[in-house]
């Protein structure tokens, strides 16, 4: 079973930038085969998909909203994801969650197999 723990969220003020992260335990065989990254939800919207990269360290992906100020990247060795979020603006305001799941998953074809608890980015203008 794969656990997913994240830390980094909190409170900047426009045009600042923070930094999340996302751990991961209990390697499967499948992990191989998946991809992880971050949703975010807004009450009263629906769930978007943020950023993932294949666990294989391949294969970016960012929703349009982000490109160019957020990077997403992934240290092996200390089996993390972390999600750099630069000029942060106040419509990124929202719950930030870790996931990991099948390429297919994220892009709407199938669940997402792993969640983590969630952290919070506030934004002020």
């Amino acid at each position: 079973q794969v656990q997913l723990v994240e830390s980094g969220g909190g409170s900047v003020e426009a045009g600042g930038s923070l930094r999340l992260s996302c751990a991961h335990s209990g390697d499967t065989f499948s992990w191989l085969y998946m991809a992880w990254g971050w949703f975010r939800q807004v009450p009263g919207k629906e769930r978007e998909a943020v950023a993932y990269i294949y666990t294989r360290g391949i294969r970016p992906y960012f929703v349009d909203s982000v490109k160019g100020r957020f990077t997403i990247s992934q240290d092996n060795a200390k089996n993390t994801v972390y999600l750099q979020m630069n000029n942060l603006k106040p419509e990124d305001t929202a719950m930030y969650y870790c996931a990991a799941g099948t390429p297919d998953a994220w892009v709407g074809r199938g669940e997402i197999n792993y969640w983590g608890q969630g952290t919070r980015v506030t934004v002020s203008s």
